[in-house]
């Protein structure tokens, strides 16, 4: 294929020079999702390293950050415009009420998120990676772009909420299998060495698409007067989904099969009748139980990452506004500011992820927040513009501790005839359970308590629990992927593992 070449330890490199086939146990496969981190690892045997293809890796990078930019923007969109979706898609009488449920629409895409990860990523380690992409990219920009032409409450009545219901419930099905797919996409094609910074511009391109979708509901809010937000100008975003779709459906269409899976194709061929009773074992009942350790790390990750994440990106506004009595556009600004600010240091910290590993890089975000939330809260509340952007950006710069390192640290934590699948079931879960139940969970407890430094104590438990899945996690920085070979850029750097490991 193109995008990879075996090399073995001679002058000539074949194109397709076969892998011999590890257990899960023996490339850190369940049995060593959660192992002492002093624990060896089976070193590469001549023939056993691949070589990427530069460009490749290039467009699988950028097809994969533009689909979680087009989820994020849709993200970003429907959060900023909220208001104005009441009106449109309810019946007029309380504003409240009408917030409420466009926001209850809006959360109805987490409760199929896992669904979505059931489906999609035992289908993705089944029928390959590049297919599910392309299929959930298709069903993210019909679900966005349907949504720009459904009809308002005052033309079709309760059709109009049913139908933005069902919209909403595409998108959070398809999304189920973006982030599983695209992070298990890109750190399957990437160099040991440069997994960490490549996965971050996964992370970009979720900062980049809710900028882009916020900043664009910001500017017409400035443009149009509410009149014409009402009647037309809510569509534009909606249907902008529909071009970047098609771009990023070409972009994934026109990219191979990753390595590590068409590896595992070509071994499977050789063996049918392997594969068929592999083909039957592997199903959810192996991608959890039989998981489970990483699974659990899996979803403690994802808590400190997305309750971390939930909390500065989508309920720091609404704190601003409702707890704080704070104009609503500075506090909208500001946000927006911090995940300017945010893009601008993601790949560095990538690179940090490949230089020192991804968990102490992790750990730093855990303490930061363990230790910082507090005060930083404390800087938001003193009021002034410049202490609560000073409070935000500290938030910010600690949760790119999490988007910068755990694209590539989730997919590590499984061997890769089941990496799609646990990351997707893993990952959706806990966004489901505790990322996308943030904002409720803490706006009530401020109502039970009338504490309004709950936001930092609810990131502080994040932490904890986080820095635990640290603590037990295996360090995967500069190593292979669990059951796939070492991954490097060049031939001669293929030459030099192989030959270092015969010499051996």
């Amino acid at each position: 294929m193109q995008s990879s070449k075996r090399a073995q330890a001679s002058e000539h490199v074949p194109t397709q020079s076969p892998i011999a086939p590890r257990s899960d146990t023996e490339a850190g496969g369940p049995a060593n999702a959660a192992r002492p981190r002093s624990a060896a690892r089976r070193r590469p045997a001549p023939g056993e390293v691949t070589v990427v293809d530069p460009a490749m890796v290039k467009r699988a990078v950028s097809a994969a950050a533009l689909g979680n930019a087009m989820e994020w923007f849709d993200f970003g969109v429907y959060s900023y415009i909220a208001v104005t979706l009441g009106h449109v898609f309810f019946p007029s009488g309380n504003p409240t009420a009408q917030l409420l449920s466009t926001f209850g629409a809006f959360a109805a895409a987490f409760l199929v998120r896992p669904i979505g990860g059931m489906v999609f990523g035992p289908l993705g380690d089944r029928i390959g990676r590049q297919k599910v992409l392309a299929i959930t990219m298709i069903m993210m920009a019909v679900g966005t772009f349907a949504i720009g032409l459904i009809p308002s409450y005052a033309t079709i009545g309760v059709g109009a909420p049913i139908l933005l219901l069902v919209a909403r419930l595409v998108q959070g099905f398809s999304t189920g299998g973006e982030y599983g797919g695209a992070s298990t996409f890109i750190a399957e094609y990437a160099p040991d060495k440069k997994r960490g910074f490549l996965g971050s511009w996964l992370e970009f391109g979720t900062l980049a698409g809710y900028v882009g979708g916020a900043g664009l509901v910001t500017l017409m809010t400035a443009l149009l007067s509410t009149e014409d937000l009402n009647s037309w100008g809510w569509r534009i975003p909606f249907l902008i989904a529909g071009p970047m779709g098609i771009i990023g459906l070409y972009l994934r269409m026109r990219l191979e099969e990753t390595p590590a899976f068409a590896q595992l194709e070509k071994e499977a061929r050789a063996k049918e009748k392997e594969r068929r009773a592999a083909e039957k074992r592997i199903g959810i009942r192996e991608m959890i139980f039989g998981q489970w350790r990483a699974m659990l790390l899996c979803v403690g990750l994802v808590l400190v990452f997305n309750v971390t994440d939930y909390m500065l990106l989508s309920y720091m506004p609404s704190y601003l506004t409702s707890e704080l009595k704070y104009d609503s556009t500075h506090g909208l600004l500001v946000v927006l500011g911090v995940m300017v600010v945010m893009m601008a240091v993601q790949p560095f910290a990538g690179k940090l992820s490949d230089r020192f590993g991804r968990r102490p890089v992790i750990a730093a975000g855990c303490l930061g927040f363990l230790v910082l939330s507090v005060p930083a809260l404390l800087l938001i509340r003193q009021g002034s513009l410049v202490a609560i952007a000073l409070g935000m950006a500290a938030l910010g710069l600690l949760l790119v501790c999490f988007t910068s390192s755990m694209p590539s640290a989730l997919p590590a934590l499984f061997p890769t005839k089941v990496r799609y699948g646990s990351l997707s079931i893993g990952f959706n879960v806990s966004v489901s359970l505790f990322g996308g139940t943030t904002p409720l969970v803490v706006t009530a407890l401020i109502g039970a308590t009338g504490n309004k430094m709950m936001p930092a104590y609810y990131m502080m438990a994040a932490a904890v629990i986080g820095g635990i899945a640290v603590f037990l996690m295996s360090e995967s920085a500069g190593k292979p992927l669990p059951g796939s070979p070492p991954a490097v850029e060049t031939e001669r750097e293929a030459r030099e593992l192989a030959g270092a490991t015969t010499a051996r």
